[in-house]
């Protein structure tokens, strides 16, 4: 089945792409030619799609074991390369395991031996301490984001399992900025780079300096939020005290947000996003955890509220927005007596006292008790909604459909209606329960 529906082109339009762009086909090109690759490209120019392709085009279908070995810094990067594998249709198992999940749902899914294996190094290293499978057909090993994975904190991780992969014959390393040394210990032996970095047309971002003359800058944020009107788009923070403080003034001043940090639970960080994705909100809080690794739709604007620490930071927030050919623009919001780091240049502060009219919230999110294992599809909880929920095209909003549940954006308006009407029906010969997240 697998050799039969993993060629390129039918992958491409089962992810609704015409076609690779330049660094996908230099990247596929290296990767299947080179032993050792470090694919340096800005975020979201397509860097999982460019190993994802060459690694299943190398995968032996008769194996019955792990053969790819994908290590990520985050558990929302491991879904989301779980996912985009998924929607690849390759006919390979697929599956991601990171903390903040029970054990005993890796353990069930790892009774069936993925072919290709995602993970956080933590997880990744419980598994290899328990043995619960072999590691002898691991021949191939992604570093993503491998920057942020190699830091100190991941080290002796990342180590201990680099070190028991003995059988490995190809390594990719991928980020969107050249942060770290490769350490020693993963073998990267005479590595070919792809640099893409430098190809990065810089004008499409547009860094614009905002200056507060309070030291908290609260009020100061809100006056840009209203400048800039009904635009999605992240607020980052360094600390999740600063999230809490964020979030509380929002609450006051009638913003609806979502908040994303790796204080939260994992349950609470994937309906944030949900909710972000679906335009429930417009405005995510967030530390620099979002700033690269989650699956979250283009955005007109990042802010600053915190001044990054590094460059790197810098760099990876602002990445976030003016991706590939779009644009995008950088708030830095700076306390007057503040200073300004010597990577962002203190230009000519702009003026935000001009309002963009604001709208109402539309979008709401309501959660339903079923999903993928209950054989539910998205047409099923569409059917469902059209029929016994009586509402019209126009007032379904994105539908995603997880495991064992799914969440449905529908209007404000009819949200409390709806979850009368359908609560307690049934989906699939499965009773359901609808509420609203």
């Amino acid at each position: 089945m697998a050799n039969s529906i993993r060629e390129q082109q039918d992958i491409l339009e089962k992810l609704k792409i015409a076609a690779l762009n330049p660094m996908q086909e230099e990247a596929i090109s290296v990767i299947n030619k080179t032993t050792n690759t470090i694919l340096l490209s800005p975020t979201g120019t397509g860097k999982t799609l460019a190993f994802l392709l060459p690694i299943i085009e190398s995968l032996d279908p008769e194996c019955t074991q792990v053969q790819a070995l994908i290590l990520v810094p985050s558990r929302e990067l491991a879904i989301q390369i779980e996912q985009v594998v998924r929607n690849m249709g390759s006919g390979f198992k697929i599956n991601a395991v990171y903390g903040g999940r029970p054990m005993s749902k890796d353990k069930i899914e790892l009774k069936h031996i993925p072919a290709i294996l995602i993970g956080t190094p933590g997880r990744i290293a419980d598994h290899f301490r328990s043995g619960r499978f072999l590691k002898t057909s691991i021949k191939t090993l992604v570093l993503d984001e491998f920057d942020k994975s190699l830091e100190t904190g991941f080290e002796e991780e990342m180590s201990e399992i680099i070190s028991q992969l003995l059988h490995v014959n190809k390594r990719i390393l991928t980020s969107a900025t050249m942060g770290v040394q490769v350490p020693g210990f993963v073998r990267l032996d005479k590595p070919l780079t792809i640099n893409y970095l430098k190809d990065k047309n810089e004008s499409k971002l547009a860094i614009k300096i905002v200056v507060a003359a309070d030291k908290n800058k609260l009020s100061t944020l809100v006056d840009l939020l209203q400048h800039i009107g009904n635009e999605r788009g992240i607020i980052f923070c360094n600390l999740r005290e600063s999230i809490d403080l964020v979030s509380g003034y929002m609450e006051k001043h009638g913003i609806t947000y979502a908040c994303f940090s790796g204080g939260m639970e994992q349950r609470d960080r994937e309906r944030s996003l949900i909710k972000f994705r679906n335009g429930t909100c417009l405005v995510l809080i967030a530390t620099d955890l979002a700033a690269r690794g989650i699956d979250i739709p283009e955005m007109n604007y990042i802010i600053h509220y915190e001044l990054p620490r590094t460059v790197e930071e810098f760099t990876h927030r602002n990445g976030r927005t003016a991706r590939v050919n779009s644009k995008g623009t950088a708030y830095v919001l700076h306390w007057a007596k503040g200073r300004l780091p010597g990577f962002i240049k203190n230009e000519k502060p702009i003026n935000i006292s001009n309002k963009a009219p604001v709208k109402s919230q539309f979008w709401e999110t309501l959660f339903i008790s079923g999903g993928r294992k209950d054989k539910i599809s998205k047409g099923d909880i569409a059917g469902l909604f059209f029929k016994q929920g009586e509402i019209n095209k126009d007032q379904l909003g994105v539908i995603e459909l997880k495991q064992d549940c799914a969440f449905v954006a529908v209007p404000v308006s009819i949200a409390n209606e709806l979850v009368e009407k359908l609560n307690n029906s049934r989906l699939k010969k499965k009773k359901i329960r609808v509420s609203i997240v």
